[in-house]
């Protein structure tokens, strides 16, 4: 059975991330993986990986069958138009950028170009990605199914409304940086009472991934684990109303709400 050719224009954090998830992962041995960047240092410390460097955009979209543009929203002018002169309608378009339609991609190319749109995550690395899918209607069910095997191998992938892709951002997308920096609040509060702020970490990251598993795994709700955690005239009450008093739920709505804004903001240029 011949590899699948799927090549990488960027080799940034999260192309590298993705890469490195799917060198990691089962779906490995049917792919072939190729890297192209400006960059080429980045590229060639992918060797270890499996990843074959090319010279040029172009060179890597008449390689590959499948092509990520793994590059950030405000660079990705110039890279799909040095790869647009190799785009067939039998290559599949692979976008990671924020903020970035279809539609853009095909008035760029081709207008029949098939597109995939995904939001991933940097957990793929350690394949514990959370990534969101969706496509336009040229690329066929079995293209479509290539991609959501890549990324359910090196960790979860649901499939959403095409659009839907910019408001999931928030969601998945940049998510782990909200709750990196809710974490670090609280370690630093752990160091600031003489924690041992190793001890502190380790702590509070295990009580995450319980918690994560609480909510996927238990059966409850959301509202459900919040009661059994509270105790009548306890302490978690007593930190959750400061909670609620410094209005956490508007906070975070208008966390999601920027960064969806901003996503607007970047397709319209």
């Amino acid at each position: 059975m011949s590899k699948i050719n799927i090549g990488f224009i960027g080799a940034g954090n999260m192309g590298t991330a993705i890469m490195k998830g799917i060198s990691a992962s089962s779906a490995s041995e049917n792919i072939q993986l190729f890297a192209f960047d400006p960059d080429t240092s980045k590229v060639e410390s992918l060797g270890e990986y499996g990843v074959i460097p090319c010279k040029s955009e172009a060179e890597l979209t008449e390689k590959c069958g499948y092509i990520f543009l793994a590059v950030k929203p405000q660079v990705i002018d110039k890279a799909i138009e040095a790869l647009a002169s190799a785009v067939t309608s039998d290559k599949v378009i692979i976008s990671i950028a924020a903020g970035i339609t279809d539609e853009f991609i095909a008035s760029k190319t081709i207008p029949d170009a098939k597109v995939i749109l995904v939001m991933p995550n940097t957990p793929l690395l350690l394949g514990e990605g959370a990534s969101a899918l969706s496509r336009n209607e040229k690329v066929t069910d079995e293209e479509f199914e290539v991609i959501l095997n890549v990324f359910r191998s090196c960790g979860k992938a649901s499939v959403i409304s095409k659009d839907k892709m910019k408001e999931i951002i928030a969601i998945n997308g940049s998510s782990p940086a909200f709750i990196y920096l809710f974490a670090k609040y609280f370690i630093d509060y752990a160091d600031s009472v003489g924690i041992d702020k190793s001890s502190a970490t380790e702590l509070f990251s295990q009580s995450l991934i319980g918690s994560a598993k609480m909510i996927t795994d238990s059966g409850y709700t959301i509202d459900e684990l919040i009661k059994m955690v509270s105790s009548p005239g306890g302490t978690t009450l007593a930190g959750l109303d400061r909670l609620y008093e410094g209005n956490l739920a508007d906070t975070v709505k208008n966390c999601c709400e920027s960064c969806t804004n901003r996503a607007y903001e970047l397709s319209k240029k």
